[in-house]
């Protein structure tokens, strides 16, 4: 019947719930592996040392240029960086070369830190947007885990959908703010480098 299809529908739902809470993966166990899927990721309960795959696995030629969050309730931005072109000046072409014991990962990281203001704040937009290389992407999923320290603050689970080649495409996601109380919030001002976010796509 459709009470009992609905039950039971219900039932897988709150098992995989109390599965994703419990049942964990280490970094470690990841690194091992061949294959890392969307619901290993998921189940990471802290932020990488590392990245789960080297960076000529991105076969699809993605690249986040530009990275804006604003308050929707004012409208107002509280933080924007964008990835400044490629220079083709023969000089800094040679400047731009990765020295051998440099970390080819440098430039992929963002830091910022949060106000106790902004750390009150119910809702902000996200606007992301993205370049796709030479291939369509079908389904492009990205995660975003979001980290104080040990503790998961949020995780987004986003689907861009079909993203045809050679284009650029823009995406505002709005979130809502976890409710974080004033001795958490007092922390996190105080230490801002131990918030920290994973991204997987």
């Amino acid at each position: 019947s459709e009470a009992k299809s609905a039950s039971k529908k219900k039932e897988g739902f709150l098992r995989r719930q109390t599965k994703s809470k419990t049942d964990f993966v280490t970094e470690d166990e990841l690194l091992k592996k061949d294959v890392v899927t969307p619901d290993d990721v998921l189940r990471l309960s802290r932020c990488t040392e590392k990245y789960l795959c080297p960076p000529e696995a991105n076969i699809y030629g993605i690249d986040f240029t530009r990275f804006k969050l604003r308050d929707v309730d004012s409208n107002q931005v509280l933080f924007e960086v964008s990835k400044p072109p490629p220079s083709y000046d023969t000089e800094d072409a040679d400047q731009d070369l990765v020295e051998p014991d440099e970390d080819p990962n440098a430039g992929r990281f963002v830091r910022y830190q949060f106000t106790s203001q902004f750390l009150k704040l119910k809702t902000v937009g996200a606007t992301v947007e993205f370049v796709v290389g030479g291939k369509a992407v079908n389904k492009f999923r990205m995660i975003e885990k979001h980290y104080f320290r040990d503790l998961t603050l949020k995780c987004f689970d986003f689907e861009f959908g079909f993203c045809i080649p050679h284009s650029r495409n823009t995406v505002e996601h709005i979130y809502e703010f976890p409710k974080l109380g004033e001795e958490i919030i007092q922390e996190m001002v105080q230490h801002p480098y131990e918030t920290r976010s994973d991204s997987f796509y």
